[in-house]
């Protein structure tokens, strides 16, 4: 079907496509600063995986999902320890924080900057609630690389038990489900990572009380998104599947950790999905109608300065010098009631 001008209709489709490929090269990360970053945890996980307490390794978190935005600053990886060679872990009591004090003894027996027999990288370490914060670099250094590591059990249902030390318990944690479902999810539909990542970039401006977590908008785009169609199509269903669906709560999808965000702001981001619906909507429907320019500024209202758009065409003015005609304001037959 022609478009405006006579020109064909795939013309105008690959200009928008054109315009949400350079808004998804300003979301991702560079390649290289990807790899680096992999390459860190990948050292991380074949030096703890030497120990003969350790069962297995592997990497969780966004970056494990490929759903991750720049700067990449940090990496999570779970070392699953051999629970005949720590019989007392598990339990509550003492042993949440004694296996993140192993941890940390490990992690600098290993790789410490000072005295790492596999590596020598790690300048300092942190215990935290789940994990041993690892600094590659300065730790005062506001965007330091970090590693988070954290022990785990595994249990006959595969899910896994891990350390909390503030409550001095080990709670039950399944990050390996929701890294297939991501990637079950893209086996469907290629643009479902790519999408995750452009929608955590879209929440940072989102006007809500409070911040919205990263894993809100994952889990709501595993709910949301379709597994097929184009890009502009599956934004459109997302925003307004998700306008509703926020309004129940995120949870983990797992069903093992309870709601991701208990103080999200609900009603202030299916307000924002809402609008962006309403947007999205209307620009489907200039695309189909074959005005791609005025598209592209509604998806450029959505998604901010970074998605390129036509500049809008200046208003037409009266002629400077001419007198103002003056007629009579024209009456409707408009209904009342």
């Amino acid at each position: 079907m022609p478009g405006l001008n006579g020109e064909p209709e795939e013309a105008h489709r690959m200009g928008i496509d054109e315009a949400f490929d350079a808004l998804q090269k300003s979301v991702d990360e560079d390649i290289k600063k990807t790899r680096l970053a992999r390459g860190r945890r990948d050292l991380f996980k074949e030096a703890l995986l030497k120990e003969p307490d350790v069962l297995e390794t592997f990497g969780s978190g966004s970056l494990s999902r490929s759903t991750q935005l720049k700067p990449i600053h940090d990496v999570d990886i779970v070392v699953v320890y051999d629970p005949d060679e720590h019989p007392e872990w598990g339990s509550s009591g003492p042993s949440a924080e004694e296996a993140l004090e192993h941890i940390r003894s490990q992690v600098n027996r290993l790789l410490s900057q000072s005295k790492g027999t596999h590596a020598t990288v790690v300048r300092h370490t942190l215990l935290r609630n789940h994990a041993v914060k690892c600094f590659l670099d300065d730790p005062d250094d506001p965007e330091a690389f970090t590693v988070d590591v954290m022990a785990a059990l595994r249990q006959p249902d595969n899910s896994l038990l891990i350390p909390e030390q503030l409550s001095a318990r080990w709670v039950p944690a399944n990050p390996e489900y929701l890294i297939n479902m991501v990637a079950e999810h893209q086996r469907d539909w290629s643009y479902f990572r790519p999408l995750v990542r452009l929608l955590k970039q879209w929440r940072l401006d989102v006007q809500v009380e409070g911040r919205i977590k990263s894993l809100v908008m994952e889990v709501l785009a595993l709910q949301c998104l379709p597994a097929s169609g184009n890009r502009c199509q599956g934004l459109k269903t997302f925003f307004t599947a998700a306008a509703t669906r926020v309004n129940e709560g995120v949870w983990d999808p797992a069903g093992l950790c309870g709601e991701i965000q208990p103080d999200l702001d609900r009603e202030g981001l299916s307000a924002a999905f809402a609008e962006a619906a309403d947007l999205a909507d209307q620009a489907c429907t200039a695309a189909a109608e074959g005005d791609t320019d005025e598209a592209l500024r509604l998806w450029q209202e959505i998604f901010g300065e970074d998605f390129p758009a036509p500049a809008a065409a200046p208003k037409s003015t009266a002629l400077i010098g001419a007198p103002a005609l003056i007629s009579p304001r024209p009456i409707k037959d408009a209904p009342q009631g």
